[in-house]
């Protein structure tokens, strides 16, 4: 009788999966937001320190460039950019792809948003939102207030209303207007 190995070796690197990603501890409002350092579609650096005591930061992660779920939320975001506008926070979108990616991303749909960088999941780890080994970022939105706290994550994001429903949550977490 002869032992196929595929099976067992696939069975195991499935359980290892959700391990891959994981964290000590679970992020949630009132913990502090990891700190980051990202490039942007713009050709810009962020930090999350650059914001601390002047406005919100949110970050909008998103799987992947140019497919239809993401598409559909970049657009969302793009439509609803002067809604989101009216609040004092910066908001991006953030993914494993490279800035230049992420760059022809923003061009295509031509959204002003800048589109953040997380090429070696780093940043994505520690939010926890690194999903299938390491290959792309869960579609979650994290609300950081001016003082690097979390105010709110939304682990349900729709991504046809996305852009509406990040105004609408800036609103009801008290972000001041402009």
């Amino acid at each position: 009788m002869r032992i196929h190995a595929l099976p067992i070796v696939v069975l195991a690197l499935v359980a290892l999966v959700p391990a891959v990603g994981a964290r000590a501890e679970e992020l949630a409002a009132g913990s502090p937001a990891p700190a980051f350092t990202l490039q942007g579609s713009d050709g810009k650096s962020y930090t999350l320190d650059q914001f601390k005591g002047k406005e919100g930061v949110v970050l909008a992660w998103f799987p992947k460039a140019f497919t239809g779920g993401c598409t559909e939320e970049l657009g969302s975001l793009t439509r609803d950019a002067a809604a989101i506008g009216a609040y004092q926070a910066a908001v991006f979108m953030v993914s494993f792809d490279s800035p230049e990616k992420n760059a022809e991303f923003a061009k295509s749909l031509d959204s002003k948003l800048v589109l953040l960088s997380d090429e070696q999941g780093d940043v994505a780890r520690a939010y926890g939102v690194s999903n299938l080994g390491g290959f792309y970022a869960k579609r979650w939105t994290f609300y950081i207030d001016a003082s690097g706290t979390i105010a709110a994550i939304d682990k349900d994001v729709k991504t046809a209303t996305a852009g509406a429903d990040i105004a609408r949550k800036l609103g009801e977490l008290g972000y001041p207007k402009r």
